[in-house]
Parts: structure tokens; sequence; C-alpha cells
């Protein structure tokens, strides 16, 4: 029987110091290694937090400009409270209960990705 494991995206960036601030002072993740061939060549880095791990490419190939993700995740609350208090100027995440049985918070990197913070509506709610 198969068994899956997750899925590890890649997303495409251009601009490493944007990605940086992003990823890292915006959303909390660690900067967890990053390859180039040479010195003057595309980076290929992994940022992670928590369970969530993500690729980050400025290789053509490495990635689609505006890609979308659901993530999936519980204590989206809280997480958007941190973000807000970061007062960062690019975006002031909001949250949206979809019909369908979830809360999103939907939030596009500099590079125009959307990634869409994803948790399900309590019990009862």
């Amino acid at each position: 029987m198969p068994e899956f494991e997750r899925a590890i995206p890649i997303l495409r960036i251009f601009d490493l110091a944007k990605a940086r601030e992003f990823y890292l002072d915006f959303l909390g993740m660690s900067w967890d290694r990053e390859h180039r061939f040479a010195p003057d060549l595309p980076v290929f880095a992994q940022v992670s937090r928590g369970l969530l791990l993500l690729f980050l490419s400025e290789h053509f190939g490495g990635g689609t400009p505006g890609t979308k993700l659901i993530l999936r995740m519980t204590g989206l609350d809280g997480f958007q409270a941190e973000l807000l208090g970061k007062q960062y100027r690019h975006v002031r995440p909001g949250i949206e209960t979809r019909p369908w049985g979830w809360r999103d918070m939907s939030i596009a990197d500099p590079f125009g990705n959307v990634l869409v913070f994803s948790e399900p509506l309590a019990e009862g709610a």
C-alpha cells in the first residue's frame, strides 16, 4: 500500500533580500539552508516553521510565479495577531470564514505567490 509524506512546494522568488524580509522577518520562518552552484548564480533555499517546509528558488525552472498554496494549520487567530503585531507595511492579513467549514488568511508574498493559512472551524461553530 502506498504511503505519502508531506509535499514540499517550490516557490519562485526574484530577490533574496525581499524573500528573507517576508519569510523570516514577517512570517517568522527559519532560513534552514541555501545553495548556489557559483556565487553569481541563482539561489535555492529552504525555509521552515514547525512542520511547514517550503523551497524558494531563483532558478527559471524552479517554481511558477503566482503559485497558490493552501497551508492547513491550527492556531490561526494567534498567528494573525503575531503578524499584525509586526506592522509589516505590505500587508495586514484578515481572516475569512468559508462556507465549506474552514477559516482562511491569505497573504501574497513579494513575488505573487499566495499563501492561504487555513484552519477548520471549531465544532458547533
